[in-house]
């Protein structure tokens, strides 16, 4: 048996029928090819799977799919216009990025943490990405790219939602 869900993904809407029991991660890789959302620990411990949903970030691995219906989904594929975010520029600069399996879900915390706080100081950036496990880069890199991207217009360009971090 399948449900039928309308959900807005990176702006655009989707009308699908899904298992009641498939994830989000599990629709956007394998409904939608959206695939720049990692499958990782399966149970919210890593945070490779990250996504934004109505402008908050959440582990879409714990996130049934008929739990999407009605809201407004933006990945890492979703979150660039033409050009890079500037957070995606600054993790590359930065030297944020070595694998890239946490790279997506690292981006959207600190897309919505600069969404509600646009200068945040270092152990409030540590706090936000606390979910987000990394075992290439250690922190200090990652830091420093939410970093310099913190109080400039340049990450404000539009999303879906802006609505409380936490």
């Amino acid at each position: 048996m399948k449900v039928r869900i309308n959900v807005i993904v990176n702006g655009e809407k989707h009308d699908l029928e899904v298992k009641p029991n498939h994830t989000l991660v599990d629709v956007l890789r394998e409904e939608l090819s959206l695939t720049g959302t990692k499958k990782g620990c399966g149970s919210g411990k890593c945070g490779s799977c990250t996504v934004l949903m109505d402008g908050r970030p959440v582990n879409s691995c714990l996130i049934l799919a008929p739990q999407a219906d009605g809201r407004e989904v933006v990945t890492i594929e979703g979150l660039a216009g033409r050009e890079p975010h500037p957070l995606q520029k600054a993790f590359a600069e930065k030297g944020a990025i070595q694998c890239g399996y946490c790279a997506p879900g690292m981006i959207l915390t600190a897309k919505a943490l600069l969404d509600v706080n646009p200068n945040p100081q270092e152990e409030e950036i540590r706090s936000a990405i606390a979910g987000n496990l990394c075992r290439c880069t250690g922190y200090s890199k990652t830091v420093e790219a939410i970093r310099s991207c913190a109080n400039s217009s340049r990450n404000n360009r539009p999303s879906a939602g802006r609505k409380a971090y936490a």
